[in-house]
């Protein structure tokens, strides 16, 4: 670091650099950071300056809010005006009177003077015709799948370049988060009448996740390539990583890759158990975390007592990758794939011998270097292998794992507590509403118009999603006072409400997955049909895992027949809950322990035929004795 800075002060800051890289490599020391940011600029490259300071800001301390208004500068300098805006929004939410951030905000808006809000600028934004003007706002808000703003400008901008196919792709995903279906049923018919004449560019412009809200065809799931800055591996990825040198130990190194790292995210109610029922003689687990500050704030204490824990957040991938890979890791296991917020990239890089995708997408991870994507006969059944560039590990029970330590299980709440009326059936449905597509619903209608003294018990949130929702199943044939949604509340809440419903409807063609084993944990039927893709065929391996492969469905009309038998046989029904109760308790869906084991042994046969200098192939995890 002397060296360094004495090179600085000499203006030699070519030489200065190379000497900061490897200090910041195996430190990621705040001075070091910030003499490289420094170095940067005195070389006049302003965005590289300002990608530095913005990421010795979100190291946080008391110069954070400094170094961010100087990245926003520097941004502004460089003519990279989406991040100075990002910065400075922060800057403004942070502190509305700051009057540096203000001044940016108003050079960037080419305001002049005194600075409208950034909401107002934004709505004048997207309320002009203007094409550069609506860019502008995409530039702010595009990327915000929480702003209904975005369901408008989408809209606008589509209208004005049609042929655009990443406009068409976003403006269905927010249709989708916000439950618009006229815009769903005229892009979802778009889309598949330009695939039935074989043109593919819209489809290649979705994101892997939302393809998988409509479509259950896996080769066509397969063509969804927009997975933002994640660029395809060269050919001889696998072969690089093996190529490099490696030293095994007498315990095998396991790390795994994610953002979700908090108790309260819907993965770790999963997957925590498994962290903390691994055999520490034989396996050294290390959790290489990118979770934002304010989630982990979130977690109620069970972070500490899942091992080893590295924080990689504030790294580039390169800094991230050097940082796995000078551990040793020997497999490393990829919990996000194409989910919000991953950092799958990082498994383009040669860290660990075995690379693993498993649990949080569920699918093919295209573009992704990965050996093995973990599964179940169910999910990953033989006619899907043609399908995947991963080998399957096909675990024997279910791929996913189940706490039943921390997972809270309360006392259910009355018909009367959870707002619902007595003596109707209740059908209800969970699941995140982007889920709520128009083949699911369009069955959903069906259970409804064959039952027509039930009611249905939707989770939806917001006026404008509620209203779509109502308006289409009068479309469909139900009237709206035969709807009653169901508010989002605390995890706990939830389960203790959703025990007054009869009866739980599955979620077509993306099931319930943490959702659909919630249900059932807390004792909640679910009915299913049989999928013809990964995330379709979630539930009826849970079902299976659960010991009640009745409530699977063979097809649409085997799916309204089980929902009505059940519906109307007030014993059969009562069956079926007395069943799950006592199988929650004695059936491998919820054995963690058993999980874990047989997880362990899919690792040991990964690592044994890396040794052996074997190449990765399909194999089945053998169930162990009950």
């Amino acid at each position: 670091m002397a060296d360094a800075r004495r090179l600085f002060e000499a203006q030699s800051y070519n030489e200065a650099v190379e000497l900061l890289g490897p200090i910041i490599a195996a430190t990621n020391d705040a001075d070091a950071i910030h003499l490289l940011a420094e170095c940067f600029e005195k070389l006049d490259l302003k965005g590289e300056a300002g990608e530095v300071f913005e990421h010795l800001a979100n190291l946080g301390g008391d110069e954070s809010a400094e170094r961010r208004r100087r990245a926003a500068r520097l941004y502004a300098e460089a003519g990279r005006r989406d991040k100075a805006m990002a910065l400075v929004v922060q800057l403004r939410r942070d502190d509305p009177t700051d009057p540096d951030a203000a001044a940016i905000f108003a050079a960037l808006t080419g305001l002049g003077g005194k600075p409208k809000s950034v909401d107002d600028v934004t709505n004048e934004l997207i309320a002009s015709d203007d094409l550069a003007k609506l860019r502008q706002a995409l530039q702010r808000i595009g990327h915000d799948n929480r702003d209904i703003r975005n369901l408008t400008l989408f809209s606008k901008l589509v209208d004005k370049v049609p042929d655009d196919p990443y406009l068409r792709a976003s403006l269905s995903g927010f249709a989708r988060e916000f439950c618009d279906y006229p815009i769903l049923e005229r892009e979802e018919a778009s889309m598949r009448a330009a695939i039935a004449k074989g043109d593919f560019h819209l489809l290649n412009a979705e994101t892997p996740l939302h393809n998988l809200m409509w479509c259950s065809d896996e080769a066509l799931n397969r063509q969804a390539l927009n997975v933002a800055e994640v660029c395809a591996p060269p050919g001889d990825a696998g072969a690089r990583r093996l190529s490099m040198p490696h030293q095994w130990g007498d315990r095998l190194r396991i790390g795994y890759l994610s953002n979700d790292l908090w108790d309260d995210h819907a993965t770790m109610r999963l997957f925590q158990s498994v962290l903390t029922t691994h055999d520490p003689a034989r396996f050294d687990v290390t959790l290489f975390c990118y979770t934002r500050e304010r989630f982990i704030g979130f977690d109620s204490g069970n972070r500490k007592s899942w091992g080893r824990i590295v924080r990689i957040d504030s790294m580039s991938d390169e800094e991230a990758a050097f940082a796995i890979r000078s551990r040793g890791i020997d497999i490393l296991v990829d919990l996000k794939g194409h989910t919000g917020g991953s950092r799958s990239a990082l498994m383009n890089h040669p860290i660990a011998p075995v690379h693993v995708q498993w649990l949080g997408f569920p699918g093919s991870c295209v573009h992704v270097d990965c050996d093995y994507a973990i599964g179940d006969p169910i999910v990953l059944p033989e006619t899907s292998k043609p399908h995947y560039h991963e080998k399957f590990c096909r675990l024997p029970e279910t791929y996913q794992p189940n706490d039943p330590v921390f997972r809270v299980q309360p006392q259910p709440v009355s018909r009367a507590e959870a707002g619902l009326p007595e003596g109707r059936f209740v059908f209800s449905a969970f699941n995140s509403q982007r889920k709520n597509s128009l083949e699911g619903m369009a069955l959903w209608a069906r259970v409804l118009r064959a039952n027509p003294d039930s009611l249905f018990w939707l989770m939806v949130d917001g006026e404008h999603a509620r209203a779509s929702t109502l308006a289409h199943f009068e479309k469909l044939g139900v009237s709206s006072n035969r709807i009653q949604f169901a508010p989002k509340m605390a995890y706990a809440n939830h389960m203790a409400r959703v025990q007054a419903s009869d009866l739980g409807l599955d979620s077509f063609p993306y099931n319930g997955h943490t959702t659909t084993s919630d249900m059932l944990w807390a004792g909640l039927p679910v009915i299913t049909r049989k999928g013809s893709n990964f995330a379709s065929r979630v539930s009826e391996s849970l079902l299976h895992a659960v010991g009640m492969p009745e409530l699977v469905a063979e097809d649409d009309d085997g799916f309204v027949a089980l929902a009505t038998r059940l519906a109307q046989d007030a014993a059969s029904l009562a069956g079926v809950k007395a069943k799950l109760k006592e199988n929650r308790y004695t059936t491998p869906l919820f054995d963690a322990d058993r999980f874990c084991r047989h997880l362990e042994d899919a690792y040991d046969v990964m690592a044994a035929r890396v040794k052996a200098g074997k190449a990765p192939e399909h194999f089945d995890v053998p169930a162990r004795p009950v």
